[in-house]
């Protein structure tokens, strides 16, 4: 009984495990199976796949060799197409060939026809010469000696008829065409005649104003005077003040300060001088932005800083009554207009032109006069020989190197010639005025001197420091005597000396 229990449970085990063994014998032949099948499978798509890639492959190879074959054929019919065009040309060219042939015999035998005619003609022509020379007793070299004797004389005189007519005609057409040339520069520049004057008139807003304006025992005016050296005429004339003086450049400060005054409303020496001060540097600015102004009108560049402050000068500036800076912007238009006529360099002579009487402008005095002082200017700013050269010879002080330099002496003729351009008795007039003030401030101790009353009467600033109360009044019979002796004038001149004293002191 006992073996029963150890032998069935050993019988059941060994049972169980023949039943897993032959299960797995089964499912490893099923799946040797499937494999089996799965591999044929695949090698039957791989078949399939290679005969559909070889099908392709031989489709694209027709396609290729029908694509290539119909390239072939049409190539072929292309040379078959200039074989036929060459073949047409050689026929042609065998045509020309043919026919340049027959004219090549035909030009020959007509040589040889000519050939003979010029035989038959040299030997007549032999004849009638020998017959001529036996006519005339000349031999053939005579006969053309005497020929070309007479032709040259002929000849001769036609030729100097003929250059008698040219220079005839080109002397009346250089003539006109000069004329033509100013004729048109002329009337191409279009400037309104000016005059400067000497007085300026101030309006106020009431006669009340003139009492402030003159001021407690005259002080204001007498400063406003003093410090711009013009004279201010308060007279009968309602709700107006007239400024008088020469020079335009005070005239317009005395102006311009005076209207300041009278529009802020606080009018006192301290103030005066402070407006005056304050005007005098935008007067400055004004000179530097008018010569800037004529510089751009006229297209003129890289000129120096000194060179456009010197030309701004020029706008207060007047000779015989025409503005000198405007006189300068008119003869750098007729020169660049002149220039551009007769082909010379328009550029470099409208700048000689703007610059030829630059030396009016300059601040220093000088015993040269305003062609040499321009000269030197233009010479120390770096400008172009040439223009330097034109600046220096446009009143003919030195002789002109360029036809440029001719040109600026014809611009600044045209220019001071036409009518209204100047007037002697205004230069004459100023001229007489910077005299006065010359001859004051040639001597010790003298600051400033101002020509006021229309030049009746010399202002004299006099330095407190260097001459005493006691000597300014030797001082002011030096200058009556000096200006006796020197000028000419209608009348006299009231010479007026003023010493002033002044202490400042700061309370701290």
């Amino acid at each position: 009984m006992n073996y029963m229990y150890i032998i069935l449970p050993a019988a059941g085990i060994v049972l169980g495990w023949l039943i897993r063994w032959l299960y797995a014998r089964f499912q490893l032949s099923a799946s040797e199976q499937r494999a089996e099948r799965v591999k044929q499978d695949a090698i039957k798509e791989a078949e399939a796949q290679k005969t559909e890639i070889l099908l392709k492959a031989k489709d694209e190879l027709i396609r290729e060799r029908a694509q290539q074959e119909r390239e072939i054929r049409e190539r072929r019919g292309e040379v078959q197409r200039t074989e036929r065009r060459l073949s047409l040309k050689e026929d042609a060219i065998e045509k020309r060939n043919s026919e340049l042939d027959k004219r090549e015999q035909e030009f020959v035998k007509r040589e040889q026809v000519i050939a003979s005619r010029e035989a038959s003609l040299t030997t007549e022509e032999e004849k009638y010469r020998q017959e001529l020379e036996r006519i005339s007793g000349l031999s053939a070299q005579e006969a053309k000696d005497l020929i070309i004797k007479s032709l040259e004389n002929d000849a001769k005189h036609d030729a100097q008829a003929l250059l008698n007519k040219i220079e005839q005609d080109a002397q009346l057409s250089a003539e006109k065409k000069a004329r033509d040339i100013l004729v048109t520069t002329i009337q191409r520049i279009a400037t309104e005649t000016t005059s400067d004057i000497t007085v300026a008139t101030v309006s106020l807003p009431s006669d009340e104003m003139k009492g402030r304006i003159i001021g407690r025992e005259g002080r204001n005016i007498r400063t406003l005077e003093t410090l711009t050296g013009v004279d201010i005429i308060i007279d009968d004339t309602p709700e107006a003040v007239v400024i008088s003086c020469f020079d335009p450049v005070r005239k317009e400060i005395a102006k311009v300060a005076l209207e300041r005054l009278i529009s802020d409303g606080r009018i006192h020496p301290a103030r005066i001088e402070e407006i005056v001060q304050k005007v005098t540097r935008e007067i400055q600015n004004k000179i530097y932005e008018e010569g800037e102004k004529v510089l751009f009108d006229l297209g003129i560049h890289n000129l120096s800083q000194d060179g456009v402050r010197a030309l701004g000068r020029l706008y207060f500036r007047t000779s015989y009554g025409q503005n000198v800076l405007n006189h300068s912007r008119e003869v750098a238009i007729i020169a660049g207009m002149l220039a551009a006529e007769i082909g010379a360099d328009r550029e470099l002579a409208k700048r000689a032109a703007v610059l030829h009487d630059i030396g009016k402008g300059a601040e220093n005095d000088s015993d040269q006069n305003h062609a040499e002082v321009g000269m030197d200017m233009a010479r120390k700013m770096g400008e172009d020989p040439r223009v330097v050269n034109a600046v220096g010879a446009h009143h003919n002080d030195i002789e002109p190197t360029s036809i440029e330099a001719i040109i600026v002496q014809i611009a600044d003729a045209i220019s001071a010639a036409r009518p209204g351009a100047r007037r002697e008795t205004m230069d004459n007039y100023v001229k007489r005025l910077e005299n006065l003030e010359a001859i004051a401030e040639g001597f010790n101790g003298v600051e400033k001197a101002y020509a006021i009353q229309a030049g009746r009467e010399l202002r004299v600033l006099v330095n407190n420091e260097k001459i005493p109360d006691a000597e300014v009044k030797d001082l002011a019979r030096n200058i009556a005597k000096q200006i006796e002796s020197d000028l000419r004038y209608p009348g006299r001149i009231k010479i007026t000396m003023i010493r002033e004293t002044r202490i400042i002191e700061y309370a701290r």
